[in-house]
């Protein structure tokens, strides 16, 4: 996102727009306010309604959604993120925004990865039935197993390496191997929104960003509305061009040692014909790199 003024504006500008679009998803009946007036103007809760809410005053309100966050606790915050009804993730996210746009935390940027660390390798190769993935908050692969590559065959490019946000809105064979591609599509989209959170201070997720938008109207729509839920664990249906159709559940977890890397694993029941297909792809892939 850049440093100085204009990454401070584009904070605050990120504030803004997810805390509107937090309050323009309620009506005042969800949240036990009188029923709305036939001449309401307002699409979903005011600012004074979210103020009485959090139990604040709706001068303070307004300059937090302003991007303001001088002298803003905790417990303010939380009270507002109870207000809005904000779940875990987007609780998660508000606090990003805040610390970074109201100098709270240091903006600063912090060297990627480029592959995984040695002993993550090893681990990953030693999961030989199991498809599995590292990811960095740019959607970057930069680490699978051998199963891992073979199941995702389609998403890497010519030069062998793979971004899970350019596959899913950039490539036409995305649609295709996702049976439910609007589902990963929102999944993908709210992922690089909360990165912009955690990492305001880099423009390579921005640029990713910008690239993105200008190359898909379905992102596009998606980043509009400040989404960050991702799914953590499901089921995938995947359309595979040699194995044909798999239905595959899946865990994502973050890797608490390599801030920013999230592992994800695909497994299959037992005796069912997905499991058949990735014995059969992990019978084609006997060398581990």
């Amino acid at each position: 996102m850049g440093d100085g003024e204009r990454g401070k504006t584009l904070l605050r500008r990120q504030v803004r727009d997810f805390l509107t679009t937090r309050r323009a998803r309620l009506t005042p009946g969800e949240v036990g306010l009188p029923a709305v007036n036939a001449n309401r103007r307002v699409k979903g809760l005011r600012r004074e309604e979210v103020a009485a809410l959090a139990g604040i005053s709706v001068e303070y309100y307004i300059r937090l959604e302003r991007g303001d966050a001088r002298g803003v606790s905790e417990n303010v915050l939380l009270s507002v993120s109870r207000a809005l009804r904000l779940d875990e993730s987007e609780h998660a996210h508000l606090l990003d925004l805040i610390r970074s746009g109201g100098g709270i935390r240091p903006c600063r940027l912090v060297a990627r990865a480029t592959e995984p660390r040695p002993s993550m390798q090893r681990i990953l190769d030693s999961m030989t039935t199991t498809p599995a993935l590292i990811l960095d908050g740019h959607l970057d692969v930069i680490g699978a197993n051998a199963l891992g590559r073979a199941l995702y065959q389609p998403m890497y490019g010519p030069c062998g390496s793979a971004n899970m946000a350019r596959f899913v809105f950039t490539d036409p064979a995305a649609r295709t191997f996702w049976c439910d591609w609007d589902t990963i599509a929102d999944d993908t989209a709210n992922s690089l929104r909360a990165e912009t959170g955690r990492n305001p201070c880099d423009r390579s997720v921005t640029e990713l960003v910008d690239e993105l938008a200008a190359r898909s109207p379905e992102f596009t729509t998606r980043w509009a509305r400040h989404d960050v839920h991702v799914r953590s664990a499901g089921t995938r249906r995947i359309e595979h061009p040699l194995v044909g159709r798999l239905t595959l559940p899946f865990e994502s977890t973050p890797l608490v040692a390599d801030p920013g890397q999230t592992l994800l694993m695909y497994s299959a029941a037992t005796g069912s014909a997905a499991q058949d297909a990735l014995h059969l792809m992990a019978s084609w892939t006997t060398s581990p790199r």
